[in-house]
């Protein structure tokens, strides 16, 4: 007989319709998605107009100068595809180049933490080569948003709040930006960027200069980003701005004008693993995303139908799972174009029965990658002391939600199908306003993701000139039955596939539809290292919304894990969208009250 609670609680409807939906983590964004729809352009053309609307109107999450993955299945082509939008390491950003600055790890903040930045030549390639729209029709609301002004949500009034004083004494191009009328802007202040209008106007002015043509005009617009105005203010900017970062010493940055001309984003075939009906599909070795895959290689041994989603036994399977996964995500990822990664042994069945083995009733407390004989590296594990908020106020690491549902910003997400059955999944991220200085003549910042990389050499993720760093970033997408079904994520960092993992269990063993997965309680595990400066671990930490029951929270104790416990709606900020025949369904998050699904 199923424990399952027969009448799961849900916030909001499934949205459900034939025309076609979009979800995004803010409902300006979702608007304006679905308006690109509505006036004929494919689900292309829509996360386009999507993901430059996100730029502007959650700053603290997402910017112009960050990067993204993207997972695409396009009907005409018939497959599914990645866009890899993860800018390389610049060609000065050397092992010894960060040691000879007396550091130890890339700093979370600045200058020296700059890979050239990924989105708009993403954007620009899946317009270009899948989308039907001119650039114009996908790029006005953005500037209008940015022009005109859109309402500051509360999270990002709070991120400005935690970084005031950063830029009052030390980033004062983001002090003239954020802190208008010299004051940190109160949530709902109509809030306005005219610099960031006026470089999108610009770049939109010189590709219609090209003429009528709509590839040609695209092409102009990636010569204006990648060896126009905007590559020659970021190039004059990291040579001659010392800037100071969270090593509390300035630094000047190693990005050039040029490392931004030699890099275009990827097109690739996505990793994948069959998980009884389905087969999910994620970014490559460069992103975490194939941990969740090592998750269900490891959960495919365990028998999940029938448990309770917010039971003992269904959280610390998964919880186990996940610290097998991230141990090897820490010792094998990097980037394969420099690195061999053993990806294939890594996902096998005699591999995973293996590793599965590891895991008993109790909680583990102990940090166990897995062994491939000539590949990894030896991870030494930093302890935390205290929480892993401390560094906020200096704007380092991804910022994420945090232990205690803290406000310091996250990551972006959003989820697109069409009419014709088209799907995108993106996790756009980097650039937040708190990871660098504004750049005056631009209205945005450089991103962080080089914190990312090792200064070691002997390890799969070393920094090394050209090279990806392992993002953190990780949009999904299933195949049911091998038609394409399910595009998920969330923000939040190292949760990202945590969160993701454990809504997708929901849905496939609890038979949760879409919003009941997303409103179910959820959970994160600290066990492991974050991705971010500084690194640190706290072994066998378990953090849960307090709406897990008691019971559920005494057992996972009696097990071993050390549980703490936040507020109700702390834990992630999922979106996901499905297609079944005609249907179209898509569900939101309701954790911090900005995501929203739209379809009709």
């Amino acid at each position: 007989m199923s424990n399952i609670n027969p009448d799961p609680f849900t916030t909001r409807p499934e949205i459900e319709g034939t025309f076609g939906v979009v979800t995004s983590t803010h409902w300006i964004a979702t608007a304006v998605g679905m308006a690109t729809l509505e006036k004929g352009g494919n689900a292309f053309d829509a996360a386009v107009a999507t993901a430059f609307t996100l730029q502007v109107v959650e700053p603290h999450l997402n910017g112009p100068g960050g990067d993204v993955p993207i997972i695409v299945h396009d009907t005409k082509r018939g497959r599914t595809e990645v866009i890899c939008g993860q800018g390389p390491a610049p060609a000065r950003a050397t092992i010894a180049h960060y040691r000879s600055e007396g550091l130890e790890m890339v700093p979370g903040t600045g200058l020296l933490a700059a890979c050239v930045p990924g989105t708009f030549e993403s954007w620009m390639l899946l317009l270009r080569d899948y989308g039907t729209m001119r650039l114009r029709e996908v790029l006005e609301p953005a500037i209008a948003y940015a022009r005109d002004g859109y309402p500051l949500v509360e999270r990002a009034s709070a991120t400005i709040k935690t970084v005031e004083q950063m830029f009052r004494r030390h980033w004062k191009t983001s002090a003239a930006v954020y802190l208008p009328n010299d004051e940190v802007p109160k949530p709902g202040t109509l809030f306005t960027n005219q610099r960031l209008s006026e470089t999108y106007a610009r770049i939109l002015k010189e590709a219609e200069g090209a003429g009528s043509d709509r590839t040609a005009q695209i092409e102009r617009a990636r010569q204006a980003w990648s060896q126009g105005f905007v590559a020659e203010a970021i190039d004059q900017f990291c040579r001659t701005q010392e800037v100071m970062d969270v090593s509390g010493s300035p630094h000047r940055g190693v990005l050039s004008a040029d490392d931004m001309a030699r890099w275009q984003p990827s097109v690739e075939a996505p990793l994948t693993y069959d998980y009884g009906r389905y087969t999910v599909c994620k970014a490559g070795v460069w992103s975490q995303g194939p941990v969740m895959l090592q998750q269900l290689a490891l959960l495919k041994g365990f028998e999940l139908d029938g448990l309770d989603p917010a039971g003992p036994e269904f959280i610390h399977l998964q919880v186990e799972c996940a610290k097998l996964a991230f141990a090897d995500r820490e010792k094998f990822y990097g980037d394969p174009d420099f690195t061999d990664i053993p990806i294939g042994t890594l996902l096998s069945d005699a591999y995973n029965d293996a590793r599965r083995r590891l895991i008993s009733e109790k909680a583990s407390l102990d940090f166990m990658p897995g062994s491939v004989e000539g590949f990894g590296s030896i991870v030494k594990l930093r302890r935390a002391e205290g929480n892993r908020e401390a560094v906020g106020a200096m704007g380092a690491g991804e910022p994420t939600v945090g232990r205690f549902g803290e406000v310091r910003g996250d990551t972006v997400h959003f989820d697109i199908i069409d009419q014709a059955g088209n799907m995108v999944s993106a996790t756009p991220s980097g650039g937040w306003l708190q990871s660098s200085p504004v750049i005056p003549e631009l209205g945005f910042c450089l991103g962080s993701r080089a914190q990312m990389f090792w200064l070691q050499e002997d390890h799969p993720a070393a920094l090394a000139p050209g090279k990806r760093p392992r993002t953190t970033l990780s949009p999904t997408l299933a195949l049911r039955d091998g038609e394409p079904y399910l595009a998920w994520g969330s923000p939040g960092g190292d949760q990202q596939d945590q969160w993701t993992t454990q809504f997708f269990l929901r849905h496939v063993h609890a038979k949760l539809n879409l919003q009941e997965a997303i409103d179910a309680p959820a959970w994160h595990s600290e066990h492991f290292p974050i991705s971010f400066w500084p690194r640190t671990a706290r072994p066998g930490v378990l953090v849960v919304e307090s709406r897990v029951p008691k019971v559920t929270v005494d057992a996972l104790t009696s097990r071993g894990h050390l549980v703490e416990t936040g507020p109700d709606w702390s834990e992630g900020r999922l979106t996901a969208a499905s297609r079944v025949g005609r249907r179209r369904r898509a569900a939101a998050n309701p954790r911090g009250m900005q995501a929203y699904a739209a379809g009709r």
